[in-house]
């Protein structure tokens, strides 16, 4: 029997959700900011206006200082952009080494603050945080989610920029109700950009795969698909590519795990399925 289910249906892929928003961030190149604090390893560029011996680049080293010209050792861990804009501005100012300094200070790299993104996002890892990130910007960073990827993404926070969570630490995170836990909805942030949530230095993004069904016999492309809320063996078939010419509408099984045990129940197109549902679609007869 032919398919003649002719609607194009969306693909429940959370990827295509996101793609218009990610869109947006990919071309965008992040600035340093005022308010971002400078921290062990940042490699700074300061700018003295008119004064070349002065203007140069600098790296943070461990303990939070630097070696400036004329002035010595400087502290800059801790401090804002604008903090220590100001502060070799003053020490310039009191030493009598310069009447009416200029100065501005950019970072070249960010190396002291870090945001990581795991899970089924296509290119995990860690992003330098720049300042100013939120999770929108994060994904797209990382590539995206992927078409296992499910609804809702949770962010952990680790107090007092504490270690990045081991697997456990996240596990133990998705079913947590802590302060220090945020549950964000990724479907919703492309009408409710108030969810972009703004991310702090050492937050750990983790998207979790979503529950999936296995579809095989007669359709286009056998495998297994993320399962979305309410979702009906119809719309399930449609992720896999439509029953085959061999295939038939009114043959199809959902083989299903109940108590443990694997059940055979005959299904129509508009049957609900559920996780770890297997749809076989079996041949007509002809």
């Amino acid at each position: 029997m032919l398919w003649t289910a002719g609607v194009r249906v969306c693909r429940w892929r959370l990827g295509h959700v996101l793609g218009l928003l990610l869109s947006l961030f990919a071309i965008a190149t992040v600035s340093a900011v005022d308010d971002y604090i400078v921290g062990a390893n940042d490699v700074l560029n300061i700018t003295v206006f008119e004064q070349p011996q002065l203007t140069g680049r600098y790296i943070v080293q461990a303990d939070g200082t630097f070696t400036f010209p004329l002035l010595g050792r400087l502290k800059a861990g801790g401090l804002s952009m604008q903090a220590l804009e100001n502060e070799l501005r003053d020490r310039l100012l009191k030493g009598g080494f310069l009447k009416q300094p200029q100065v501005g200070v950019s970072v070249e790299q960010y190396r002291s603050q870090q945001i990581f993104v795991m899970g089924e996002v296509r290119q995990p890892g860690s992003l330098q945080f720049t300042g100013s990130m939120n999770i929108i910007e994060a994904l797209a960073k990382a590539g995206s989610t992927t078409d296992h990827a499910g609804t809702d993404a949770v962010i952990l926070r680790s107090p007092n920029g504490g270690p990045r969570p081991d697997a456990a630490a996240i596990e133990r995170g998705q079913r947590s109700t802590d302060s220090d836990v945020v549950r964000v909805n990724l479907q919703n942030l492309q009408g409710a950009l108030a969810q972009n949530i703004e991310l702090r230095p050492g937050d750990t993004i983790f998207v979790p795969r979503a529950e999936s069904v296995f579809v095989s016999g007669q359709v286009r492309s056998v495998g297994e698909y993320a399962l979305r809320k309410t979702m009906t063996v119809r719309q399930v078939l449609t992720l896999a590519g439509g029953i085959t010419e061999r295939g038939s509408t009114r043959r199809i099984q959902v083989i299903r795990s109940v108590n443990g045990v694997d059940t055979t129940i005959a299904a129509t197109l508009e049957d609900t399925v559920r996780a770890g549902d297997t749809i076989v679609v079996r041949e007509g007869f002809f």
